[in-house]
C-alpha cells in the first residue's frame, strides 16, 4: 500500500513540476506570439514522459469495469475479487 501511495505521490509531483515549469499555473501573461498553456508538442512530450513502464506488475492484473463480468470470471476461476470504490475528488482537494 505504501509503495502504491508513493508512486501516486511521485506522479502527482512530477505533473505539478512539469505544469509549473511550463507556466500553466502562473498568472504571468504569455508572450504575444505564444498561446497560453502548453503547446501541443510540449503536451505530447510531457504525456510520453509520464507514462508508467510497460512491465509494471499492475498491468498484468485482469481488470474489469463491470462488477457482473468480474463476478462471473471469479466464480469460474474460483478466485476472489477485489473491488475498489472511490468517492469524491481523487486527490482530496475538493
Amino acid at each position: 500500500m505504501f509503495i502504491a501511495k508513493l508512486r501516486i505521490t511521485v506522479v502527482v509531483l512530477a505533473v505539478s513540476a512539469a505544469v509549473a515549469q511550463f507556466g500553466v499555473l502562473t498568472d504571468r501573461s504569455p508572450a504575444a506570439d505564444q498561446p497560453a498553456g502548453l503547446s501541443l508538442a510540449d503536451f505530447d512530450k510531457l504525456h510520453k514522459d509520464l507514462q508508467p513502464p510497460k512491465d509494471e506488475l499492475w498491468r498484468s492484473i485482469p481488470w474489469h469495469v463491470s462488477i457482473v463480468e468480474a463476478r462471473e470470471v471469479a466464480a469460474k476461476e474460483k478466485k476472489p475479487i477485489f473491488v475498489w470504490v472511490a468517492s469524491g475528488e481523487p486527490l482530496g482537494c475538493g
